[in-house]
């Protein structure tokens, strides 16, 4: 057993020290010894202090030139996962980003799949959900957050309570209309409700390819897929249209089809699935444009494949179009954009900075080879990003 322990303070307290910290000291001074930089090891790691043995231990690893060794016993800790992954995770499942969330189902899934070992880029399309065993814990319900609540109430170990399930055993939903944090009830409340299920591709995008849609825009795609809602001239000039609308929704529309069969009944409170059936708000403001793409099932196209955003790195493994959710969130979670988005999200938790310098950027390179090449293990992205800035 290590010798700390976590408060269920901690976690808020920590998401708030940081963002201070990396203000006030981007650079802060390199330690001398192999103890301060086994201390600061494990501080990045878990965000609190390290007890005398852990400390000792870390410290002998570290002077034996086996750094990664002493990460790997800090992650050992439960407060890399009651602290440190959930903050990661946390800010993923809600539209303002905000780390001062309750647990919920999204979240405790990223934590059980990184404590697990579980291939990360199946977290956009496995037939998975983590839920706590806890004495006196109510049963996971796709309607409420009570189970959840229940683990956040009593203080539950993250590290020890959660265990993975099928999905939709729990859910009801086929376990073929899955897709991984998606469909999970946070993320669907957070980006299948009301709307018209854009807010889904537009966050998918932010969080697990560190792109807003501003950022991947490309006028040059085919339009085609644009449905019928977003106006060929607004504010009566088809030149803003043609210059700038269309550069996001001729790619988002078409990947978008995915979602065709999901909403979030606000007031059920619960993910509703449609197989064969579109939902009524792809088809909203229809005389805005009438000629527009009219959507008929669940089919998608990435446009992005070609052009400036062929840069992402798009799998060649697959066909880049299919069908609902699942393929969509595999055609995202496969991508090379996707592995480096996840180590410079990590590197950012870990070194309290984003990647700075030409040193920094050929670590992250080198840090997203091995998360690829460990079988897209979490862990090995935490450790290294660690291990280079515990002495910084």
């Amino acid at each position: 057993m290590l010798e700390t322990s976590k408060t269920s303070s901690g976690r808020a307290t920590l998401a708030a020290l940081l963002t201070l910290t990396a203000v006030a000291q981007p650079f802060a001074p390199a330690f001398a010894g192999p103890n301060d930089q086994a201390k600061r090891l494990f501080d990045r790691i878990t965000g609190t202090p390290p007890g005398a043995t852990v400390l000792q231990q870390m410290s002998a690893d570290i002077a034996g030139n086996n750094a990664m060794a002493a990460a790997q016993l800090a992650m050992q800790d439960p407060a890399f996962y009651n602290v440190t992954v959930r903050n990661f995770a946390a800010p993923m499942t809600n539209v303002a980003q905000s780390v001062f969330v309750p647990l919920n189902d999204y979240t405790a899934t990223i934590i059980g799949m990184v404590r697990d070992n579980v291939p990360f880029n199946t977290v956009l399309s496995a037939d998975l959900v983590y839920t706590g065993n806890m004495s006196g814990v109510p049963a996971y319900s796709p309607s409420n957050n009570n189970h959840y609540q229940y683990l956040d109430s009593n203080n539950a170990d993250l590290s020890k309570v959660l265990q993975a399930t099928q999905q939709s055993a729990l859910t009801g939903i086929p376990s073929a209309a899955t897709a991984g944090v998606m469909t999970t009830t946070a993320g669907a409340s957070a980006f299948f409700s009301l709307g018209t299920n854009r807010r889904m591709l537009r966050f998918t995008m932010i969080n697990y390819m560190c792109n807003d849609l501003n950022t991947i825009m490309d006028i040059t795609r085919p339009p085609d897929r644009i449905r019928q809602d977003p106006s060929r001239s607004p504010g009566g000039d088809s030149r803003t249209f043609l210059n700038t609308c269309i550069g996001c929704h001729s790619g988002m529309d078409a990947l978008a089809g995915a979602f065709a069969y999901y909403n979030f009944d606000t007031t059920a409170n619960q993910l509703v699935y449609t197989p064969g059936q579109v939902q009524g708000k792809y088809a909203i403001n229809t005389a805005n444009f009438p000629y527009g793409h009219v959507t008929t099932d669940d089919s998608w196209i990435n446009y992005w494949r070609q052009g400036a955003n062929a840069v992402l790195g798009w799998s060649s493994s697959l066909p880049g179009s299919g069908n609902g959710a699942k393929a969509f969130g595999q055609e995202i979670e496969n991508s090379a954009q996707f592995a480096t988005c996840q180590v410079q999200k990590v590197f950012q938790a870990m070194c309290l900075r984003a990647p700075s310098n030409a040193a920094d950027r050929a670590q992250v390179s080198q840090i997203t080879a091995d998360f690829v090449s460990s079988g897209y293990n979490m862990k090995t992205a935490f450790a290294e990003s660690a291990v280079y800035c515990m002495g910084q």
